[in-house]
C-alpha cells in the first residue's frame, strides 16, 4: 500500500499510471528496451514538448490584471500546499524530469545504429529540457529534490532536498551541455526543436531569476552573438495566430486547432459586443505604466491628457489595450456610460452597446480590454486559437543582457542600445533614429534600472513575464498589497465623473519610483471605486509551498510559514 501511495502521489519518483504497480506493461514501450533506435529516441524526445510540461506564469498573479472583483490564490494570499496549480506544476515537472533521465540513461542502447554525434545531440536535447524543468522548480519552490538518474522506490524514499546553489550549478551544466550539443538552426525540412540559442537564453533566464548577474550577462550575450535571432518588425502582429516561427522566437511550441493544442479561455478576454465576457481585463495599474511619447511617465509628461488617455502614449499601450473609439472585433469600442449605441463595422449600423456598463452589468469593470494578440480569429473555432506558444523571445534576451549589465554597474553603450532596440521597434523605426522615439540616454545606474523595469512591463504584458519580475525584484509585497480599482456604478459615474467633464480618468495618478500608480487620491475623492483587495504575504509568498502530499508522505521540508 505504501508503494502504491508513492507511485500515485509522488510524481518525481515515477511515470507509472495511478493504480498500477506494473512498471513495464507489455503493451507499452519498456524503459528496459526503449530508446534503441532513432525513431524511438525521437518519439521520447517529442513527448517532452507536451504543453503540460511547459507551464507558464499567469498575469492573473500580478498587478497587470483584473478579473472583476475576484482574486487568485496568489493575489489573495491563500496559496498553500493544497493549491491545485502548486501540485500540478510540481507533479508535471517531475514527470518530465523522469522522462529526460530515462532518455539520458538509455540512449546509448542505440549506439549500434546511430553516430556519436547523433547520440550527443539527443542527449543534449534531453539535458536542455531537464534544465528548463529544474529551473521552474528552483525559481518557484526553492527547496527541491534533485535527481539526474532513474530511481527505484527505495532510492526515491532516500532523496532529500538539495541546496539551491548546488541545484543551480547542475542546471547550468545541463544548459552548457545543451548549448554545445544542439544545432544552432534547423533546415527547412527539419522538425524545429530546441537549439543552442534556446539553451543560452533559458540559462540567462534562470540566472537572472536567481540574481546571478554575471552568468545572465554572459548567457544572454552568447545567444545574441549567434546572430540568428532578431526583433520581429511589427510588435502588434507578433502574437497573432497567423505569425508562425517568428525570427524573434528563441524557443516556442506550436499550437494547432486541428490537433487540439490551443490557447483557450478566449471568451473571458473579448468584449461583450463581440460575444465575449470582458471578465479578464488589464488593470489600471498596467495602463498607467506605459510611458508617454516623450519617454516620461504620465504624471510627469505634459503630453498626457487624462480625458484622452491613449493619446501620445508609447505605441505598445494601444497595441496591448484597446483604445477608445477604435475598431475592435467588428465594433467601435467605447465604454462611455452615455454611449448606449455603437457602430457595427460590418454593416455600418448602430447597435446596442454592450461594452458599457450602462447596458451590460458585467462589461469591463474598469473600461479596459486587452488587445495584445487578439483579433477576429478569437471569434472562431469555439473560442480557441493557435498562436505560437512563445516560451522565450529575443526581446527578453536583449533586455536580460541590459539588466544584468546595469546590476553589475557596467552601464556602457551596449546597455542603452539594447533597451533602445526594443523601444524603437515599438515605434517602427531603427534604433539609431533617435529623433523618432524617446531614446534612452541615461548613464546613472538607478535611472537605468527604473527605465529597464518599465521597459519590461510595457514590452511583456500578458506574456507571463511580470510575475517572476515582481518576485525577483521583491516588489510583489508592494504592488500586490494595493487595491484593484475601477469605475463607479453607471449612475454615480455619470453624476460624479461624466457630468463634471472628468471622463476617463478623473485625475492624473502620481507614479512612484517603481512605476506604481497611486489611485488612492481619486478613491478618497469618491471618483472611483474599489473592485478587489489584493493581498500578498511577504513572509512566505516569495516561494511557493511544497505540495502537502510531498511533505506528509516523503518527509520533505516545507517552505517557511506555510
Amino acid at each position: 500500500m505504501k508503494q502504491h501511495i508513492i507511485i500515485a502521489c509522488i510524481s518525481l519518483f515515477t511515470m507509472t499510471a495511478c493504480g498500477s504497480l506494473d512498471l513495464n506493461p507489455l503493451s507499452d514501450g519498456s524503459s528496459e528496451t526503449w530508446n534503441s533506435s532513432a525513431e524511438e529516441i525521437e518519439m521520447s524526445l517529442n513527448g517532452l514538448y507536451k504543453d503540460a510540461f511547459w507551464m507558464k506564469d499567469s498575469d492573473e498573479w500580478t498587478d497587470d490584471w483584473m478579473y472583476r472583483d475576484a482574486t487568485t490564490e496568489i493575489t489573495g494570499a491563500t496559496i498553500n500546499g493544497e493549491t491545485n496549480f502548486v501540485k500540478t506544476w510540481w507533479n508535471n515537472t517531475y514527470k518530465a524530469i523522469s522522462r529526460t533521465n530515462t532518455v539520458l540513461q538509455s540512449v546509448n542502447r542505440a549506439a549500434a545504429v546511430l553516430t556519436a554525434d547523433q547520440i550527443s545531440r539527443y542527449a543534449a536535447e534531453a539535458r536542455f529540457v531537464r534544465a528548463c524543468q529544474y529551473s521552474r522548480l528552483l525559481s518557484h519552490y526553492g527547496n527541491i529534490v534533485y535527481t539526474d538518474s532513474t530511481l527505484d522506490i527505495a532510492q526515491a524514499l532516500n532523496l532529500k532536498q538539495m541546496d539551491k546553489q548546488e541545484v543551480l550549478q547542475k542546471i547550468y551544466a545541463d544548459f552548457d551541455a545543451a548549448g554545445a550539443g544542439l544545432k544552432t538552426v534547423y533546415g527547412a525540412s527539419e522538425l524545429k526543436r530546441a537549439t543552442a540559442g534556446a539553451a543560452f537564453a533559458m540559462k540567462a533566464r534562470i540566472a537572472i531569476q536567481m540574481g546571478d548577474w554575471k552568468t545572465a550577462r554572459d548567457a544572454a550575450k552568447a545567444c545574441m552573438d549567434l546572430g540568428i535571432y532578431k526583433l520581429h518588425p511589427d510588435f502588434g502582429n507578433l502574437f497573432l495566430s497567423k505569425t508562425k516561427n517568428s525570427v524573434e522566437t528563441v524557443f516556442g511550441l506550436p499550437r494547432s486547432i486541428a490537433l487540439k493544442v490551443v490557447l483557450g479561455d478566449c471568451q473571458n478576454y473579448v468584449g461583450r459586443n463581440a460575444g465575449g465576457w470582458a471578465a479578464k481585463d488589464p488593470s489600471w495599474d498596467l495602463f498607467c505604466a506605459f510611458l508617454c511619447k516623450d519617454g516620461l511617465p504620465i504624471d510627469e509628461s505634459p503630453m498626457f491628457n487624462p480625458r484622452k488617455p491613449f493619446e501620445n502614449r508609447d505605441p505598445r499601450c494601444a497595441a496591448t489595450i484597446v483604445e477608445f473609439q477604435t475598431p475592435h472585433l467588428g465594433y467601435m469600442f467605447q465604454p462611455h456610460p452615455d454611449s448606449l449605441t455603437v457602430l457595427k463595422i460590418s454593416d455600418g449600423k448602430y447597435v446596442e452597446n454592450k461594452d458599457t456598463r450602462s447596458i451590460a452589468q458585467y462589461a469591463s469593470f474598469n473600461g479596459l480590454l486587452f488587445k495584445k494578440g487578439i483579433n477576429e480569429d478569437w471569434l472562431l473555432n469555439s473560442w480557441t486559437v493557435e498562436p505560437d506558444n512563445i516560451i522565450i523571445r529575443f526581446a527578453d534576451v536583449v533586455l536580460m543582457y541590459a539588466e544584468a549589465k546595469i546590476e553589475l554597474n557596467e552601464a556602457d553603450q551596449t546597455v542603452r542600445d539594447a533597451i533602445n532596440k526594443v523601444r524603437a521597434r515599438a515605434y517602427g523605426v531603427d534604433y539609431t533614429n533617435t529623433a523618432a522615439y524617446p531614446a534612452v540616454t541615461a548613464t546613472d545606474q538607478s535611472v537605468l534600472r527604473k527605465t529597464l523595469r518599465t521597459e519590461r512591463r510595457m514590452e511583456f504584458a500578458l506574456e507571463g513575464i511580470r510575475y517572476m519580475d515582481i518576485i525577483r525584484w521583491r516588489l510583489a509585497e508592494k504592488v500586490l498589497n494595493k487595491v484593484n480599482y475601477g469605475m463607479l456604478e453607471p449612475t454615480d459615474l455619470k453624476e460624479k465623473v461624466v457630468k463634471p467633464g472628468l471622463w476617463f480618468f478623473p485625475q492624473v495618478p502620481p507614479v512612484d519610483a517603481d512605476g506604481v500608480a497611486d489611485f488612492a487620491p481619486m478613491y478618497n475623492a469618491g471618483l472611483i471605486k474599489q473592485i478587489a483587495i489584493r493581498k500578498f504575504d511577504a513572509t512566505r509568498q516569495y516561494l511557493w509551498p511544497i505540495p502537502s502530499t510531498e511533505v506528509l508522505t516523503s518527509g520533505l521540508e516545507q517552505n517557511p510559514n506555510y
